[in-house]
């Protein structure tokens, strides 16, 4: 990922202001800072879903679009809920047909632990299971990038030392990770590096 001069206002609201960001692959790269300091628009902008005001941003050489669209980046937005009218494994299912080459779907319950809940509904999930779900539809297409904007959000203690112990073994597959959260233990236990 490289950004040069991000800018993106809203209004009045100014809410990136000229970063700077350059990430390696392989890393895993916290965006730390408490509610409101631009975390998520500066995710939007690498995963091109908002466009920057000022300056610019790629990710492996391309425009973010084009790097998602070619399947080298996994996202997990901060809100959104699963598709309605689908089980949970079929959501994943349906998540990794979009991709080259998935991971298996019944390995990426297993890890992000929607194993247990796998046939129940989407519309019937908690919020700490839908998040569950989120990251499993992220990491089933087995992306080269994974964005994750504050991924344990609604996710009880038990729950985000499984999720970080399935963030380690992706890291350890030399995949690169940028995640948003506004916990400092999180971000100093899990990131190489703190933006």
């Amino acid at each position: 990922v490289r950004a040069s001069d991000l800018t993106k206002s809203y209004g009045s609201v100014q809410a990136v202001c000229g970063i700077d960001l350059a990430i390696a692959p392989g890393e895993t790269v916290a965006l730390l800072g408490p509610n409101g300091a631009g975390k998520t628009t500066t995710i939007n902008m690498i995963l091109g879903l908002t466009r920057p005001d000022h300056g610019n941003v790629s990710v492996f050489g391309l425009a973010p679009t084009a790097a998602v669209r070619a399947g080298k980046v996994g996202g997990m937005l901060q809100s959104g809920s699963p598709l309605d009218h689908l089980r949970v494994r079929e959501l994943v299912a349906l998540m990794g047909s979009y991709y080259p080459h998935p991971l298996d779907v019944d390995d990426v319950l297993r890890l992000t632990g929607t194993d247990g809940f796998a046939k129940q509904w989407t519309t019937k999930l908690s919020g700490g299971q839908a998040q569950r779900v989120r990251f499993a539809a992220s990491i089933v297409g087995d992306p080269e990038l994974l964005v994750l904007d504050e991924p344990t959000e609604a996710i009880d203690v038990a729950g985000r030392h499984e999720f970080w112990q399935a963030m380690r073994a992706i890291a350890e597959r030399g995949k690169t990770i940028v995640f948003a959260t506004h916990y400092l233990e999180e971000a100093d236990a899990f990131a190489d590096r703190i933006v």
